[in-house]
């Protein structure tokens, strides 16, 4: 199980680049081309929605189906340290998760904005030669 989180760690650590080198000012020259290759990979990084939605149903599970460990009686220090474990790795892990798909959705909306405010300029700069 640790591969599908690593995968979505390096997934999330993209999508924060790209943002990151979207939002950068000063890029001029290369933001168009930045804007192309970071458009065509949306479509690919959309597979982190579902994939997102699979990992957060695993914790779910997991969380339902552990083992109960409320009173001091019922288990032993060991049980209660695996079992706080468990519990700090599931908040771990669905931060990661939020994390990744609020990224794919900032990635998706600047693209968007600065796809938009090129269109404008052109149509200002078209408007001003006419």
């Amino acid at each position: 199980m640790a591969l599908e989180w690593v995968v979505l760690g390096y997934a999330a650590a993209a999508e924060a680049v790209m943002v990151l080198l979207l939002t950068i000012p000063g890029l001029g020259p290369l933001r168009k081309g930045l804007v192309a290759v970071i458009r065509n990979l949306l479509k690919p990084f959309l597979s982190i929605v579902p994939f997102c939605l699979f990992l957060f149903m695993d914790i779910y599970w997991k969380y339902e189906t552990r083992p109960t460990c409320d009173t001091a009686e019922s288990c032993t220090p060991t049980e209660h340290l695996r079992h706080q474990k468990s519990i700090m790795k599931s908040q771990r892990n669905m931060l990661l998760i939020v994390t990744a798909l609020v990224f794919y959705w900032l990635l998706f909306s600047v693209t968007q904005l600065v796809v938009k405010i090129d269109q404008l300029n052109s149509r200002v700069e078209k408007l001003k030669n006419n």
